[in-house]
């Protein structure tokens, strides 16, 4: 099972600060809007996204139809395939995707050890 893209979604105190510190190590922005505190950065193949007020804790992010460079990638499975996969293995959800629905949507997982997973599809 393919999960599209993947990157780590920090939250950060100061968007600022964490840009700076990012591009200090490699980092260069990818996309984003600074001014509503949230960026997407690229070294090579791994990408981050640093979002200030946004999240409570760290999440792993897949991007099913895009590769890790945000370009559409074919075939793919919908999101809601996912969460109905998902579902019939008992994973639980804290927010899921409504059902009878298409396009951009996303839904977060918890693993065993309480790290959120978000699946969010934009296409």
């Amino acid at each position: 099972m393919n999960l599209g893209g993947f990157s780590v979604s920090l939250t950060v105190k100061d968007i600022h600060v964490s840009k700076v510190f990012y591009e200090n190590i490699g980092f260069k922005v990818y996309y984003g809007e600074i001014s509503q505190k949230w960026l997407i950065l690229k070294n090579g193949d791994c990408t981050i996204g640093i979002f200030e007020d946004m999240f409570e804790k760290n999440i792993l992010t897949f991007n099913p139809g895009w590769d890790n460079d945000g370009n559409e990638s074919d075939p793919f499975v919908d999101i809601r395939q996912l969460q109905e996969d998902f579902k019939e293995k008992g994973i639980e959800f804290i927010s899921e995707v409504e059902e009878n629905t298409s396009g951009p949507a996303n839904f977060i997982i918890l693993d065993p050890d309480g790290n959120p997973i978000m699946i969010d599809q934009h296409r």
